[in-house]
């Protein structure tokens, strides 16, 4: 609570050894909030936050040494300096001897694709470079726990492909646990297989990624490739019209009515292809923030 705001709200959640947890929520649901109770830089104002057994708030080395917090929005990097020398930082503070934080170094800078910007000073990097160094930095310690806060924020798609490849790779190599915030569904469906949905500082949904969808999404996604347009009217009885751009058709049809309606477009209209799948997670979860319940 802060003031006469409840930021967060009676959440309670648990995460497996191993496990990668997305955290969905529009913005001020209370995600970072929640990141930042978990890693000791705010105290609950009541209930506790436990991480490996310990309170966070506390800032007890051994805990410290196991956990990181990369925020997208936010940079440890030293601007004007090259980033070995940020580096060599991180390592005095978290006392890893100098030969044994070069090993770490390599290895990661291998990981991340990012050997030949090590030593050049930070303000030179492209966003991208950038953040995979903080990357390199953040995990420099070999923390146990990554709490990530939109770690693909501003990103291009490839350096965002890019940082999903480095975790999920870190994780399998290291074991290591990962709690995710993110407004790109693709990191969420790329790293997470658990989701929890928090609106107004409470929980909505704690689950399977796929049983989010399936549990409140009661249509399919229809793709059409037309011989030649058609007008948008004409498919108005099968459901909602979410887009026609000349042959190109997309629907959200329910899934009780799907095998008629799909048996009903292939015999009226002359149909190049058609695709059938789940609805993007984007539109699942826009509906969710907009009725406020699962």
């Amino acid at each position: 609570r802060f003031g006469n705001v409840q930021a967060v709200d009676q959440l309670s959640l648990s995460i497996r050894k191993g496990e990668t947890l997305g955290l969905l929520g529009p913005n001020g649901a209370g995600k970072t909030t929640t990141l930042k109770m978990l890693t000791g830089l705010i105290q609950p104002t009541a209930g506790r936050a436990r991480v490996l057994e310990r309170d966070p708030y506390r800032r007890e080395a051994a805990l410290l040494r196991n956990l990181t917090l990369v925020m997208g929005n936010k940079q440890q990097l030293i601007w004007d300096l090259p980033v070995l020398d940020s580096l060599r930082v991180n390592a005095a503070v978290y006392e890893i001897p100098w030969d044994e934080a070069e090993r770490r170094t390599a290895e990661l800078a291998a990981m991340l694709e990012v050997e030949d910007v090590l030593r050049q000073p930070v303000r030179k990097l492209s966003l991208g470079q950038r953040m995979k160094a903080e990357l390199l930095a953040s995990l420099l310690h070999r923390p146990r726990v990554l709490f990530l806060d939109e770690p693909t924020l501003g990103l291009d798609v490839n350096a965002q492909l890019a940082v999903r490849r480095f975790l999920k790779a870190y994780r399998e190599r290291y074991g290591a646990t990962l709690l995710l915030t993110s407004h790109y569904m693709a990191d969420i469906e790329a790293l997470a297989e658990r989701v929890i949905v928090i609106h107004e500082g409470r929980l909505l949904y704690d689950g399977w990624l796929r049983g989010l969808v399936e549990r409140y999404a009661p249509f399919k996604e229809v793709r059409l490739e037309l011989t030649a347009p058609v007008p948008a009217e004409a498919f108005a009885r099968y459901g909602r019209v979410e887009e026609v751009q000349g042959p190109r058709v997309r629907l959200l049809v329910e899934k009780g009515a799907l095998t008629a309606v799909v048996a009903d477009l292939l015999g009226r209209f002359e149909v190049r292809d058609l695709a059938v799948d789940e609805p993007p997670l984007e539109e699942v979860i826009g509906r969710i923030f907009a009725e406020g319940a699962v």
